[in-house]
């Protein structure tokens, strides 16, 4: 089994403000460490549950937060931008699977930290064939159009609850409880790290078993 664990970086653990994922500030550097340790975790779950190969995609501003030398060396990483399917880059490489990592909800959700849809200064809302999406919506459709499916998600309990809404009974770790866009109820690392590496166990097992959720298709046209 191939997976891909795509990552962003609002819905990590312990992140409730912009400039704790913002490149130019002095927080930034303990929260990309923080990122790098959960997508660890989801790691060690894949290959816990049997997953022959792993490919990190870090899909969060320019794609250069995930620390390298940190990284779990079974596992591969997409740095950078652009490319050419963005923050899902490599699910056309015969990846069986895809776990959502740091993720957030969509703009305008109530009780969601950092709240957004790829911009928070340029786009209001996206719609799929006339259904509210966010960005783990969007790129699940792009899974879906490589006939992959959605296993998994880390963030807080909106976003978990928005991909369940949009693809099933996908496994979740919920690292924080938000309060509101800028205020959450933290879960330590020493806790959120179990958390994802379970739910990423869980997904890759219920994958191997035939279990997983369907791929989101989409009916043609798209709008």
């Amino acid at each position: 089994m191939k997976i891909l664990i795509a990552a962003d970086m609002e819905g990590i653990t312990g992140v409730v403000q912009w400039d704790q994922v913002n490149t130019n500030h002095a927080e930034y550097q303990r929260f990309r460490r923080l990122m790098t340790a959960d997508v660890n975790a989801a790691i060690r779950g894949a290959f816990d549950a049997g997953a022959m190969e792993v490919i990190v995609t870090d899909g969060h501003a320019y794609g250069r937060n995930i620390l390298i030398e940190e990284l779990d060396p079974r596992a591969r990483l997409n740095s950078g931008t652009p490319q050419p399917l963005s923050m899902v880059e490599g699910v056309d490489q015969g990846v069986d699977g895809v776990l959502l990592v740091g993720y957030h909800a969509r703009s305008g959700a109530q009780q969601a930290t950092l709240d957004h849809t790829w911009s928070d200064e340029r786009v209001a809302n996206v719609w799929l064939n006339g259904r509210l999406t966010g960005e783990s919506g969007l790129n699940g459709a792009v899974c879906g159009h490589f006939n992959v499916p959605v296993l998994m998600v880390s963030g807080d309990q909106t976003v978990c609850a928005e991909v369940q809404d949009w693809f099933g009974k996908v496994e979740t770790a919920v690292v924080k409880i938000a309060a509101s866009r800028f205020a959450a109820e933290c879960l330590p690392p020493s806790k959120t790290q179990v958390l994802i590496q379970e739910a990423a166990f869980r997904a890759v097992t219920r994958l191997k078993a035939g279990e997983a959720p369907a791929p989101l298709k989409l009916s043609s046209p798209i709008t």
